[in-house]
């Protein structure tokens, strides 16, 4: 049993069905179809791959367990989605680590490699940015990893933490003026 990225959506409640059943193959599909996705998000969340990995072991672990809980209110994704943030926001709160992410942010920042001098450059401001990252509260860097991440639009981000499209805003317009304050000195570099 294999899930197409095109055929996703008509075969997924077929698939959650057999997995509810206890049917192995379906919970391959279906993990085969979202690992990608997971391991993302926790990658971004968290910054590093061994943790992410980690991240996803424990999603996926989950899934597995409470699959039968799901009983189609919302999307299947969605209610994934909720999953994988509430494991990140639960791996923090055990672990005190705080996540990394810096790929759409650096794109601000980024300039064509020309020496060694500016790879040097370009690391220290990675660096400055994955720290000013790591340092917004877990609801703003989840909001950040599912925007520019995940590239979700505000009403999916609501959906998934379960908050309303002005809390995602909000959100995200302090966590964007956060950024901006803390690394508008790299702007100046330029």
């Amino acid at each position: 049993m294999v899930l197409e990225s095109n055929d996703l959506e008509g075969k997924t409640r077929d698939v959650i069905a057999a997995c509810q059943r206890g049917e192995r193959d379906a919970f391959r599909a279906l993990f085969e179809a979202y690992q990608d996705k997971v391991y993302s998000i926790a990658l971004r969340y968290s910054g590093d791959r061994a943790v992410a990995l980690d991240i996803a072991q424990e999603i996926f672990l989950k899934l597995l367990s409470s699959i039968g809980e799901y009983r189609g209110n919302a999307g299947f994704e969605t209610w994934l989605y909720r999953v994988v943030v509430n494991c990140c926001l639960d791996h923090r709160r055990r672990t005190r680590r705080i996540g990394l992410f810096i790929e759409s942010l650096w794109q601000g920042f980024s300039a064509p490699k020309q020496s060694v001098l500016q790879d040097l450059m370009r690391a220290e401001m990675e660096e400055q940015v994955q720290r000013s990252v790591a340092s917004l509260s877990p609801d703003q860097r989840i909001a950040i990893a599912l925007r520019y991440t995940e590239g979700f639009s505000y009403e999916r981000i609501a959906e998934i933490l379960n908050c309303s499209m002005g809390t995602v805003a909000s959100r995200l317009n302090r966590a964007h003026k956060i950024l901006e304050r803390r690394l508008s000195h790299l702007r100046e570099r330029r």
